[in-house]
């Protein structure tokens, strides 16, 4: 049997559940979780897209929109909606949802630059994945 290739999705999604020890002692989900996994959903929408090796450069304006309780979860959504010679921007929304009830809203949203890089860690260039995307591309 042999593997079939398909197109890398135009989003990323994960979902996690939130649990005590990503807290604070506000029994919310700490930020600097948030980031962690805000940070591997877009390492990976980059990856997928690039399908090279990417290190983030930046975070940008990280916006805490409202708190994240312990026992919610969590969907992430990433989308890479820029790209350029060797970076790319990814933008992050985190969705909570209370178990329960289903209540869904926005959490946390923030936008981060991932750059492509060769073996020695230097910017490379994207691979253009098809021959009609240019090599600066705005996916909106």
């Amino acid at each position: 049997m042999s593997a079939t290739s398909f197109d890398a999705p135009p989003e990323t999604r994960f979902v996690e559940m939130i649990f005590p020890e990503q807290a604070n002692h506000y029994g919310t989900l700490f930020g600097g979780n948030a980031l962690n996994l805000m940070g591997k959903a877009a390492f990976v929408a980059a990856t997928r897209r690039a399908r090279q090796p990417i290190v983030m450069a930046t975070s940008d304006k990280i916006e805490f929109h409202v708190p994240v309780k312990v026992g919610d979860l969590v969907e992430l959504t990433a989308r890479v909606v820029r790209v350029g010679r060797s970076s790319m921007t990814v933008v992050v929304d985190v969705v909570s949802e209370a178990l329960i009830s289903g209540a869904r809203q926005l959490a946390v949203r923030g936008s981060f630059e991932m750059v492509a890089v060769d073996k020695a860690g230097r910017p490379t260039p994207i691979q253009v994945s098809s021959p009609t995307t240019t090599t600066q591309e705005t996916i909106s």
